[in-house]
This record gives structure tokens, C-alpha cells and sequence, in this order.
């Protein structure tokens, strides 16, 4: 049996964009779950302004590196959305894949 995985993707937002980023997460918070994301979160730094956090679940590494692709990428028409708000573009979206360990 393949257990799901947690994804975290963290980043920081250019100050003058923050607006702009905000909006667009509202399009790729929607569109997730047709990527099969459930348990989605979305977070900003307490201390670091304008850090970034989403977390979510999926069902298997296969979604995983999938999603990963896409979200690292321009050319995606939603999630690209955020591509210039990004300090660094696209590829400063860091992502990582966890599974669950029992206590």
C-alpha cells in the first residue's frame, strides 16, 4: 500500500507584488484539488515578511513530481500566474515531499 504524501512548497514574494501573488493563489488553491491535492494549506511567515508556505497532501510520488513540474514552470497558465511575483521566478519554489512516520 503507497501512503499519501505531505508536500511543503515555500518561497518569498516580492514586496511590491504581494497583491498581485495574493490573487493569484486564490486561482491555484482552486485548481489543487484537480491535481488530487486534499488538506491544502497556505501560510505566511510570522517574522520573515513576505515567506511563503503551502502544505498539502498527495496521493502518490507520481503526483508529486508531476506537480512539482508544473509548479516550477512559466508556461502553466494558472500556476505560472505567480511566476513573476516570486523573488527569483519560478524556480526559487522550493518543494518537498514527506511521508508520515508512526510515532
Amino acid at each position: 500500500m503507497t501512503e499519501s504524501l505531505q508536500i511543503f512548497m515555500e518561497y518569498k514574494v516580492l514586496p511590491q507584488k504581494i497583491k498581485e501573488y495574493e490573487q493569484a493563489m486564490k486561482n491555484i488553491l482552486e485548481l489543487l484539488p484537480e491535481y488530487e491535492a486534499s488538506d491544502i494549506e497556505w501560510y505566511v511567515a510570522a517574522d520573515q515578511g513576505a515567506l511563503y508556505v503551502e502544505m498539502f497532501t498527495l496521493p502518490t510520488k507520481s503526483h508529486y513530481h508531476v506537480l512539482k513540474k508544473l509548479r516550477q514552470s512559466d508556461e502553466h497558465p494558472v500556476f505560472g500566474q505567480i511566476a513573476p511575483c516570486i523573488d527569483g521566478g519560478s524556480e526559487k519554489i522550493h518543494c518537498w515531499a514527506f511521508y508520515k512516520k508512526s510515532k
